[in-house]
């Protein structure tokens, strides 16, 4: 039986290699277009938050799975180079996630589309219990919903916080939202799990319906909006000015900081204020990566206080 040494955070989750590519503009149908560039760089929600918070002095563990391809072999070097503990299995005979990623270079703005098969999810009984609890927090994605979930329930027990990125719906999410602390989903999860369409109903109603000590929504350029079931507080925190050159990460950086944050203690407001600052960052460069800055440059940029305009709606939770 392998033995697991302590660590600050683990993250059970997807990992993905991502080719880059930079349009001028976005194409119209039936066109061609030029690509400025071409990268293939390391991504995946999971195993990005990871890197980040590895980068940030903390002991960082990742669990996933990946093919037997080149890209596969790219993900294992790319996070060790990183200094994370990976434990990946290699799954025979099964390509690794692909995305295929186009960025405008007007905006920084870019469209996936990605290629996943079921085979690189983790199967209940395939995650050890003695990999997770020896961390200080766990960081899931809402993908192997029945092995997350038990990966969660085993942190609950142990006393760890479990923080989940959201950002669509798989079969079985109940029971991974049932054993969430800290739900952190895209801007329109929570609307779609209740069909509210205001936000301040639909992360209550999250936060009630599963018992999530906090649900919240990333709202990229507008920041985040959460909600602590036992205050029934909302706090809002808008976004910072960056010069986006490619917003791909920026959800796995939030989630990484969020992490980092919630080991280190912090107040949720610093905690937010943090996720934002990074992940506003990580968009200045090309890659899911490619912009995770050191703390001092994510500490200069929130005593600068450069936020975009609070969002109208949610002005009233600035805090």
């Amino acid at each position: 039986m392998i033995g697991f040494a302590p660590v600050d955070v683990v993250g059970a989750g997807e990992n993905a290699t991502d080719t880059l590519i930079q349009l001028p503009g976005f194409p119209a149908f039936n066109t061609s277009t030029r690509a400025s560039s071409v990268q293939v760089l390391p991504g995946g929600q999971v195993a990005s938050a990871m890197v980040a918070c590895q980068l940030w002095g903390l002991r960082a563990r990742y669990f996933g799975k990946v093919g037997d391809d080149a890209a596969g072999e790219f993900q294992r070097r790319e996070l060790s180079r990183a200094g994370v503990d990976s434990h990946i299995v290699t799954v025979p005979g099964c390509g690794s996630q692909a995305a295929w990623i186009l960025v405008d270079q007007s905006s920084g703005e870019r469209t996936i589309l990605f290629q996943r098969d079921d085979r690189l999810s983790h199967q209940p009984g395939e995650l050890p219990r003695g990999g997770i609890v020896s961390a200080r927090a766990l960081l899931v994605d809402g993908h192997a919903t029945l092995a997350n979930a038990q990966a969660a329930r085993w942190a609950r027990e142990a006393g760890l916080p479990v923080v989940a990125d959201v950002d669509n719906l798989y079969p079985g999410h109940d029971n991974l939202l049932r054993a969430v602390d800290y739900l952190i989903g895209s801007h329109d999860l929570a609307e779609r799990l209740t069909g509210e369409a205001d936000h301040t109903k639909a992360l209550s109603v999250v936060a009630e319906r599963f018992g999530c000590r906090l649900v919240a929504a990333t709202l990229g350029r507008d920041g985040v909006l959460a909600y602590e079931r036992d205050s029934g507080r909302f706090t809002y925190r808008p976004a910072f000015e960056v010069q986006p050159v490619d917003t791909t990460g920026a959800g796995d950086v939030f989630h990484g900081g969020f992490v980092f944050g919630l080991v280190q203690g912090w107040p949720l407001e610093r905690i937010l204020d943090f996720s934002c600052a990074a992940a506003g960052l990580n968009c200045t460069a090309l890659g899911a990566r490619g912009g995770i800055r050191p703390l001092a440059e994510i500490e200069r940029l929130m005593g600068e206080a450069r936020t975009c305009a609070a969002h109208p709606a949610f002005a009233p939770y600035l805090r």
